[in-house]
């Protein structure tokens, strides 16, 4: 019986571009060979996509870009094709031969984080060239990736969030004004996140009215929106959500940070994180958590993944952070140790992801 051909998407323009290089190798890894076929996608930071034929050990450090053997690749969205379009650039004979092929995929596992890739961009792509892929579709990608929105739907569904407020780029004039009436509201300290950023990038802490501004400045060099939090002290757990129609939540997993906050460095970085499975806290307390994550994953309508994230407070209180949709794969992500501790070793876990998204095409 012929393999299924999954497409792996890696890289992209954005500001988690080197993650989603430590997360693509790892999943190109764990995906099983006697059932897959896998070609690799790679997207440049400038945007380019290139079709990756070389070593998967190339790919973390960024090296794959050089390889001679890489060639211009397009995602098509005309159904008809269901797969991208490769181009040809090699020379015979001194001419270009310009020879375009067409490589049709089953799947596509878009191993991409933050914007132009984990934000509904490529998914409505992919929903246009109707090809299935892997984890949450445009709505909940876009939602999820917007914090303002996320924030917005979670609490109408009645999940507790931190309190928080908007600032825009167009308010920048008067940004001295708007973070003093923020800070007056919600009281310092404060944090200050790109409305649309992963991985702690951007992110930063506020103790003053100096710090805050310089910190909505530093966010606006990710994105035109920003974020601005109350501060929430408390234990940072999280768990790992899978499924479609009748999702499950993993046990819940605790973090404690290496850094004030768990930001990026703490992430990947520094070593000195450590992470906790299961989370040394009361059962009743693990299945609140577990209640809430697959609550709030259903009202955003995700399917297939996503990490759910949570503050505990000293007096039980549960608050929800955030919610990834397609959270970090590399060997210390706590997606991938959740599901391992479930049962769901690494390969097999892959299995499922491209099984799931492939029987929930075949029911749209």
């Amino acid at each position: 019986m012929a393999k299924t051909k999954v497409a792996v998407l890696f890289g992209g323009a954005s500001s988690e571009h080197e993650i989603s290089l430590k997360s693509a190798a790892h999943v190109i890894q764990n995906i099983p060979r006697d059932k897959y076929d896998v070609i690799c996608i790679g997207i440049t930071k400038k945007g380019r996509w290139l079709y990756y034929p070389g070593d998967v050990s190339a790919i973390v450090s960024g090296r794959w870009e050089q390889n001679l053997d890489c060639t211009p690749a397009v995602l098509s969205p005309d159904p008809l094709h269901k797969g991208f379009i490769i181009i040809d650039n090699s020379v015979d004979d001194g001419k270009d031969t310009g020879k375009i092929t067409i490589k049709k995929v089953d799947v596509v596992f878009p191993v991409l984080h933050g914007k132009n890739g984990e934000d509904g961009t490529i998914q409505g792509l992919l929903d246009l060239a109707k090809i299935p892929y892997v984890g949450c579709g445009l709505l909940a990608s876009a939602a999820c990736m917007d914090k303002a929105a996320a924030h917005t739907i979670l609490e109408y569904n009645g999940i507790h969030m931190a309190k928080w407020r908007a600032v825009f780029q167009r308010e920048i004039n008067h940004l001295e004004e708007k973070c003093r009436g923020i800070a007056e509201e919600l009281g310092y300290p404060l944090f200050i996140k790109p409305a649309n950023a992963g991985s702690s990038i951007g992110v930063s802490r506020a103790e003053d009215e100096a710090n805050l501004i310089e910190g909505v400045k530093k966010a606006f060099e990710h994105d035109d929106k920003v974020i601005i939090e109350e501060c929430i002290t408390g234990r940072e757990v999280e768990t790992a959500v899978f499924g479609y129609d009748a999702p499950f939540a993993s046990v819940v997993g605790e973090i404690s940070a290496a850094n004030t906050f768990y930001d990026f460095n703490a992430k990947y970085v520094q070593n000195d994180s450590k992470l906790s499975i299961p989370a040394e806290i009361p059962v009743e307390k693990m299945r609140e958590i577990q209640e809430i994550a697959v609550k709030a994953y259903m009202a955003i309508e995700c399917k297939g993944l996503s990490r759910v994230d949570f503050f505990l407070k000293p007096d039980g209180e549960v608050i929800l952070n955030e919610i990834n949709t397609m959270p970090g794969f590399t060997s210390i992500s706590m997606y991938p140790k959740l599901m391992g501790y479930m049962g769901m070793e690494q390969s097999y876990l892959m299995d499922k992801l491209i099984e799931q998204a492939i029987s929930d095409n075949k029911t749209c």
